[in-house]
């Protein structure tokens, strides 16, 4: 498999490499959700890591799927959830082979997109449109993250990958996605000076 391992996953939560971690939810899913964007219903968190934005849902009374391979970002969601006296599911599994028991109604894309290795962002955003139902939601924050490397030499750099609008548009095409009309909404990231975000919230078709 190309790209990052649950082993390389794992040793960054072990030595505390995880600056993808804004220590709390993102803004942008609080601004969704005190906008009335996001409703409560049955959502998914692929890629949870941290579990900060599992523990929001379910504050939120959402029924919340965490889903991460890593064996540490799904027993540090599970001890923040109890923690908080909060319920979710959160599984272990791999994204790519994942199958929920229902559709969901939302996805919560975040992180995850952008930790996989490009190779494999058709079959994860397949899988992203199999997991919900009809009508349902993609809420997506894209990574911007353009490097000199890939700009001169058509390196693949990353995680995080360069998630760039336009790839983004051909991978999740108007046939399958309702696409809102830019501009998209810019969330920087404390702990990425070179990079940032673009939200997007996506309809199934």
């Amino acid at each position: 498999m190309a790209g990052p391992t649950p082993d390389f996953w794992q040793q960054r939560f072990d030595t505390r490499q995880t600056g993808w971690d804004r220590g709390g939810p993102s803004p942008q899913l609080l601004a969704w959700l005190d906008g009335g964007a996001l409703k409560p219903c049955r959502v998914a968190v692929p890629g949870c890591g941290k579990g900060w934005e599992v523990a929001e849902l379910a504050r939120r009374g959402f029924d919340v799927t965490g889903i991460d391979y890593t064996a540490a970002a799904v027993e540090t969601t599970r001890a923040r959830l109890a923690a908080e006296g909060l319920d979710a599911s959160v599984v272990q599994a791999d994204v790519l082979a994942y199958t929920p028991t229902a559709p969901f109604d939302a996805i919560y894309e975040q992180t995850c997109l952008c930790a996989l290795h490009p190779e494999h962002w058709t079959a994860y955003t397949a899988r992203l449109a199999q997991w919900l139902r009809p009508g349902g939601e993609l809420f997506a924050l894209f990574m911007q993250m353009p490097r000199p490397g890939a700009m001169d030499e058509g390196l693949i750099e990353g995680p995080p990958y360069h998630c760039d609008i336009n790839g983004m548009r051909a991978l999740l095409p108007e046939t399958v996605w309702d696409w809102p009309k830019p501009p998209y909404a810019r969330v920087p990231h404390p702990n990425l000076s070179a990079g940032h975000e673009l939200a997007a919230r996506l309809v199934r078709r």
